[in-house]
């Protein structure tokens, strides 16, 4: 059930507060058989008390509830000081500049003394302090704020980019968005035979599987430094290089390759456990110039990655089932991965012999992985 909001109970109960505080320092000594006049309360600090209250208030965050309790303390012990010189026998004066020492000092001993230049002092002093407390709390509300949003960002920031590049991105003030021409790898991956696989599962079912299978394909994403650029059904979309290159983009690519086949295995491993049938995957990855830059309409943008490098790497990946392997990578990748002195990452691939892609004119060398 949802409670009601009601945020003006919040000034009442300051009225009331500072209400019942006032009459217990204050008014209460005019009510009380003290051998000593009530004028005396002024003289116990209990103006302190005030202040305190007012303290508190900055504890809800809420300036003008801070303002409030200020005005609602100041008008309360004004109040209260007020009745007290109302009473019998007071002597509300300031200090007379002509009046002797000893006038001077006989009139501040009498305990029927109130001086209401300390009065207005204490007034003003805790006008100010609500003030400047309000002012306290609306900035650090303002600085929570931000921070929240700051890391909602990173949040969604790192829904993309691997830790360490969601790190740079947010110490860096220079546009995502900015269209630019960089080298990229560009690698993509999906489930040989997914249309097959779906039909025979429920909805439910194919919703967990490509979550797992997204899940584990951009674990191996951001562990090799890259980015998540999208999901196209059952097929993730990686990128090395962006939003800023690196000194091993491509060696970055080729280990992710590997590291997705063997997050696949292990996969398979517990599907065929749980009696499920094991599934198979297809990787591509290519190098070379691509556009970075925002595109979509002003109702929603998306940063995306576009060029020939991109629908090279979707050809590669698509090779795969032809060749019958798990990796496809173009020899301009590889070459890369040689000139950024990463030639670790080739072993178990074999340059294999050009083949022609759709909708290219000269055939391309591809570098192949079969597995263990």
């Amino acid at each position: 059930r949802r409670r009601p909001d009601w945020p003006w109970l919040g000034y009442i109960f300051v009225v009331l507060d500072f209400g019942l505080l006032a009459f217990s320092t204050l008014g209460l000594e005019t009510l009380l058989d003290e051998p000593w006049p009530p004028q005396m309360a002024l003289r116990n600090g209990t103006v302190v008390y005030f202040f305190v209250f007012v303290g508190l208030m900055a504890l809800s965050y809420r300036p003008r509830l801070m303002l409030w309790s200020g005005f609602v303390g100041a008008l309360a012990w004004s109040g209260g000081a007020a009745w007290l010189v109302a009473q019998p026998g007071s002597l509300p004066a300031f200090v007379d500049r002509e009046m002797s020492a000893q006038e001077s000092l006989a009139l501040h001993l009498d305990p029927r003394f109130v001086d209401t230049g300390v009065w207005q002092q204490n007034v003003i002093v805790l006008l100010l302090v609500a003030g400047i407390l309000a002012v306290a709390g609306w900035r650090g509300k303002r600085l929570v704020q931000r921070q929240a949003e700051a890391e909602r960002e990173r949040g969604n920031l790192a829904r993309h980019f691997s830790p360490n590049m969601v790190d740079q991105l947010a110490g860096t003030d220079e546009a995502l968005g900015a269209v630019r021409s960089q080298p990229v790898a560009v690698l993509f991956a999906d489930i040989v035979g997914f249309t097959q696989v779906s039909e025979a599962l429920p909805p439910e079912r194919v919703i967990e599987l490509l979550r797992e299978f997204h899940g584990r394909m951009s674990r191996a994403v951001f562990e090799n430094e890259g980015t998540v650029d999208k999901f196209i059904g059952d097929a993730i979309m990686a990128t090395f290089g962006t939003p800023f290159t690196g000194p091993a983009d491509a060696a970055n690519a080729v280990a992710c390759a590997r590291a997705m086949v063997g997050e696949a295995a292990a996969w398979n491993r517990q599907r065929w456990a749980a009696g499920h049938t094991p599934i198979q995957i297809g990787i591509g990855a290519h190098y070379g110039p691509a556009v970075l830059g925002d595109i979509g309409s002003e109702r929603r943008l998306e940063f995306a990655v576009v060029g020939d490098t991109v629908n090279v790497a979707s050809r590669l990946e698509g090779l795969t089932r032809g060749l019958g392997v798990d990796i496809a990578l173009s020899d301009e990748l590889a070459r890369q991965v040689e000139l950024e002195d990463r030639d670790e990452v080739l072993d178990g691939f074999a340059r294999g012999r050009p083949q022609q892609l759709k909708n290219r004119e000269k055939p391309l060398v591809v570098w192949i992985w079969r597995g263990a």
